[in-house]
């Protein structure tokens, strides 16, 4: 068992899938590229954003090693000093990458289903992760990617400050918002089109 800075139990999935994952998230063209692609996945980030009314949202893919932000979505003047709020605050993409110890969506990803975190603090298991302490979160929506190969490429998420009553309403809509970006990048592979 690891144990955070304040003692609490973190605990990170391990990724079985990691391999197939980078190779396959490398063959799209994702969570390495920085041009005018991300700003697709920024304003998906954004409607997801919008349409569950958070202050931060995520595209965010996974390889072996980190988290990748494609999509980002934060509140404006954010600057905290937080991988997160520093990533959202830097212009570069090369900011954009997180440990995997960060967040929930690792859990997503190897667990292959949506996770719906009212409050983070009544789950232990999740109550310990350093975004609790350092950005303050305290609710998590999010679905897996899983493209049409059956691989989860990484997450949708939204994620606030405050705990949130998320209700099946809100699985609904994460769940919906990973098919719609998933079917977005089959397409585009399948026309050949640069992700």
């Amino acid at each position: 068992m690891i144990r955070n800075s304040n003692g609490r139990m973190l605990l990170t999935p391990v990724d079985e899938d990691a391999l197939v994952r980078t190779q396959r998230l490398r063959t799209l063209g994702l969570g390495e590229r920085s041009d005018a692609s991300f700003d697709n996945f920024d304003a998906f980030a954004d409607r997801v954003a919008e349409v569950t009314g958070v202050p931060f949202s995520m595209v965010n893919f996974i390889d072996g090693n980190r988290q990748f932000f494609a999509g980002l979505h934060t509140p404006a003047g954010t600057h905290k000093g937080s991988d997160l709020s520093a990533a959202a605050a830097g212009s570069s993409r090369s900011g954009r990458y997180v440990a995997l110890d960060r967040g929930y969506c690792p859990h997503v990803v190897v667990r292959r289903k949506a996770l719906v975190l009212e409050d983070v603090c009544d789950y232990p298991r999740f109550a310990g992760n350093p975004v609790v302490d350092e950005i303050g979160i305290r609710s998590y929506l999010g679905a897996p990617l899983i493209d049409r190969t059956g691989i989860a490429l990484g997450a949708v998420c939204a994620v606030d400050t405050v705990p949130r009553p998320w209700g099946r309403a809100g699985l609904d809509t994460i769940k919906s918002l990973a098919m719609e970006l998933v079917g977005h990048i089959d397409q585009r592979e399948g026309n050949g089109i640069g992700i």
